[in-house]
């Protein structure tokens, strides 16, 4: 992937995105020092090279009916599922997992996953999850309370040069 040219009107760009991703253009131009039309063609170009990857709406997971908060640690057997092809391939087609890491350490892999409650986890672990082909031990650890959490990415501290 060839790598993209940021400055500081494109993070201010990306920061203020990330903060609202509904803002006008009029108004994300008047909160970055640029007119209109060059925020547009900005805005447009990190559209176009992907760095701009889409707009969401960001959801209060206990409103929706989501309580539990889970980080599963997954080994795998490599013998059984070779690179953990077929755990990959599971954990994908898994709605409650929200994010999926290889990782360094104990696990193969650090599992995301949002239930509704802990039978619904229960459920998940023990006739989903270990099912799972090659899959040799897992380990959980339950959120408490979210200190912080954010889907932005801290683009302040980067300089103007080369980022991919």
């Amino acid at each position: 992937m060839p790598e993209a040219i940021l400055d500081a009107i494109d993070r201010r760009i990306l920061d203020a995105l990330q903060d609202d991703g509904r803002l006008s253009n009029v108004d994300l131009a008047e909160r970055v020092g640029l007119s209109p039309s060059p925020c547009l063609r900005r805005v447009k170009r990190l559209e176009e090279t992907g760095i701009i990857q889409g707009y969401r709406a960001a959801i209060d997971p206990a409103r929706v009916g989501i309580g539990v908060r889970a980080f599963i640690g997954v080994s795998i057997d490599q013998g059984k599922d070779p690179g953990g092809e077929g755990f990959r391939s599971a954990v994908i087609d898994m709605a409650e997992a929200v994010a999926c890491h290889v990782v360094s350490g104990e696990s193969d892999f650090l599992v995301e996953v949002l239930v509704p409650d802990l039978s619904a986890y229960t459920d998940l672990v023990l006739y989903r999850l270990l099912k799972v082909s090659g899959v040799i031990t897992v380990r959980s650890n339950f959120a408490l309370e979210t200190v912080k959490s954010t889907d932005s990415l801290p683009l302040s501290h980067l300089k103007d040069d080369k980022l991919s």
